[in-house]
């Protein structure tokens, strides 16, 4: 029979340890990893995507002081809407000095906007030029099917003077990998295949809205479509900062999400008859 010696452990607070180790180990692994239920309740609903959804989180969003550059521009004033802004108050925009309007018409091949008709016509009928966006899903079909979806579902232009070309916003998924799971190539081939497909539909080149650090992850900051494709940065800060490769300037930049009336605002990079002219084509 063994025999114990004072102070020494006995068997059983031996074989304590290792187990004691193994529950600590899997209780820390347990809180780094958020169960599936969890992160199922982090995934929006598909269709609830807008632009610059994923500007906050990931480029931040810093004061907009007095006399920023920005401001010292010739600009014109404008807003983005999606269905999250409802039924918009386009008289009281109006009167604030906003002057153009981009509303979400489609995303996907799935969604379209249900406030679409009222804040597409809203703006139209008090006065503003405006334009329709679709929120590019990479992943779930090819370009040219979601530019004819877009184009079909609200996304075409009219010689009118007062329709802007549609815009492609392409930027971080909110339902998953921030890439849309495309390797930088893949990704240049979607989007070209989607410019070229709403170009052959419209006769126009859509705008592209982006953000500068997604551009250079997701496309390894391609430059190749800057010189037909107006630009429209994301950035909420005190100025546009970097833009993506190729393109010199902007078009038109979204400075914040927390404006007047509607949150996104952005400023068009010219004076009004210059907006005009891009409405002309």
């Amino acid at each position: 029979m063994p025999v114990h010696r004072p102070g020494s452990p006995t068997r059983s607070h031996r074989s304590r340890k290792p187990v004691i180790a193994v529950l600590l180990t899997v209780l820390s692994l347990l809180l780094a990893f958020p169960t599936t239920a969890q992160a199922a309740e982090d995934i929006p609903p598909r269709g609830s995507a807008h632009m610059g959804m994923g500007v906050i989180e990931h480029d931040g969003e810093g004061p907009l002081p007095p006399g920023s550059p920005r401001a010292a521009a010739v600009q014109t004033e404008g807003v983005d809407v999606s269905s999250h802004q409802g039924n918009v108050n386009w008289a009281s925009l109006w009167r604030s000095g906003v002057k153009w309007a981009y509303v979400k018409a489609t995303e996907g091949t799935y969604y379209k906007n249900p406030y679409f008709a009222q804040q597409y016509n809203g703006s139209y009928n008090v006065g503003m030029i405006r334009g329709a966006y679709h929120f590019a899903t990479p992943n779930t079909t090819s370009g040219a099917a979601q530019a004819d979806y877009f184009v079909n579902n609200g996304g075409g232009w009219s010689r009118d003077g007062k329709t802007l070309p549609g815009a492609l916003d392409i930027e971080w998924n909110p339902y998953g990998s921030q890439c849309f799971g495309k390797s930088q190539a893949g990704m240049v081939s979607w989007i070209w295949d989607f410019v070229n497909r709403y170009k052959t539909r419209t006769g126009r080149y859509p705008v592209i809205y982006t953000a500068t650090s997604w551009w250079k992850t997701c496309t390894g900051n391609y430059s190749g479509f800057a010189t037909n494709h107006p630009l429209w940065v994301a950035r909420y800060n005190s100025t546009p900062g970097e833009l993506p490769a190729g393109w010199s300037f902007y078009t038109m930049w979204q400075y914040t999400s927390s404006g007047p009336i509607v949150g996104d605002h952005n400023k068009f990079n010219g004076a009004y008859d210059r907006l005009q002219a891009l409405a002309n084509g």
